[in-house]
């Protein structure tokens, strides 16, 4: 890095060759290698081949987003009477943490432990009190754990000394065919456990209440193409290669991990089940990647080559009181727990 920081990279492994490699920077799941059907492996993220593409580049590959993921529209919020103003980095609203997110740090390693069944890596970041505007002193950690029955656990973990907010997600784009296939993430049968999603304006900030997903481009709970349009309706005409919204999930009063996706390539049979303990998942297809961006085998980047899933709390929380609340206060820990796991038929 510029400065002569050194960048890790940690590779998690189990007995059955799935693999996860994860870099310092950003907290970044840069690789996770998995088997199809017949056993054939394939690195399933999105991601660049070098620690230059990560540095140069701002597509949030595989990174960790925070300190609030998503959009705050105008880039302010109020809390306890006081507003706040953010940094703008995407138009007028303040996007993934701002122009120096948890994305853009070099987070410290602070051990990886291996033992009989699993092995992991814990991170953590340190963001100053008015870091990008925000309040508060925040201590983050971020650990990712690999079992033997090919289950990749990303659970982060937030404390403050003041009043703040936070909200944070893993933004890795997969591809279940195999990073860079012919015919990217579009090609991917998706199923989604969410009856609702959250409506956007032209600037991707969240309009009105939740809408119902049934008669919509949006309803997943069957599985589905993510490429195909099965609808004649206004919304169905949607390019597939645009999703950008918050699927809004079933109810979970326990914040218990529960799955609620699953994303399989046809023609390998290979896998990927989501199970999260957040309220949300943002769908995003890669509608900002054009071409510009090249991935670890030289490939260019399309929209619709890489899809991500990324658990979080809603969009704009901050200034929507009907959103569930993204507060931190000091005493309380705030807690994010995903599980990715292969699950080939």
């Amino acid at each position: 890095m510029p400065g002569g920081d050194a960048v890790e990279a940690i590779t998690l492994t189990n007995g059955r060759g799935t693999a996860a490699t994860i870099i310092s920077y950003g907290a970044t799941l840069q690789a996770l290698v998995g088997p199809d059907s017949r056993g054939e492996m394939a690195d399933v993220v999105l991601g660049y081949p070098a620690l230059e593409g990560y540095l140069s580049g701002r597509d949030y590959l595989g990174a960790t987003v925070g300190r609030v993921a998503n959009r705050i529209a105008g880039g302010r919020f109020v809390l306890d009477g006081i507003e706040y103003r953010l940094t703008r980095n995407n138009g007028k609203a303040h996007l993934h943490g701002g122009e120096a997110g948890f994305d853009r740090a070099l987070w410290a390693v602070d051990g990886v432990t291996e033992l009989a069944t699993s092995a992991s890596v814990t991170l953590s970041h340190l963001s100053v009190d008015g870091d990008e505007g925000y309040p508060g002193r925040v201590e983050v950690e971020a650990r990712y754990t690999l079992d033997d029955e090919d289950r990749l656990t990303i659970a982060y973990r937030a404390t403050t000394d003041r009043p703040t907010i936070v909200n944070l997600t893993n933004h890795a784009l997969f591809d279940a065919a195999g990073e860079g296939s012919p015919e990217g993430a579009l090609g991917n049968v998706l199923t989604l456990a969410a009856d609702a999603y959250l409506e956007v304006d032209a600037d991707l900030i969240p309009v009105g209440p939740p809408r119902k997903v049934a008669g919509t481009a949006f309803d997943f709970r069957q599985p589905r193409v993510i490429g195909s349009d099965t609808g004649a309706t206004a919304e169905r005409a949607a390019v597939a290669r645009r999703y950008d919204h918050n699927m809004v999930l079933p109810d979970n009063a326990a914040r218990a991990v529960r799955l609620v996706a699953r994303l399989e390539d046809p023609l390998s049979g290979r896998a990927i089940e989501f199970s999260t303990d957040q309220p949300g998942l943002q769908l995003y297809t890669g509608g900002f990647l054009d071409g510009t961006t090249h991935g670890k085998r030289g490939n260019p980047y399309r929209a619709g080559d890489g899809v991500a899933m990324e658990p979080q709390h809603f969009p704009d929380a901050p200034n929507r009181p009907d959103f569930p609340s993204i507060r931190l206060d000091p005493g309380a820990v705030y807690q994010n727990r995903s599980v990715l796991a292969f699950a080939a038929r």
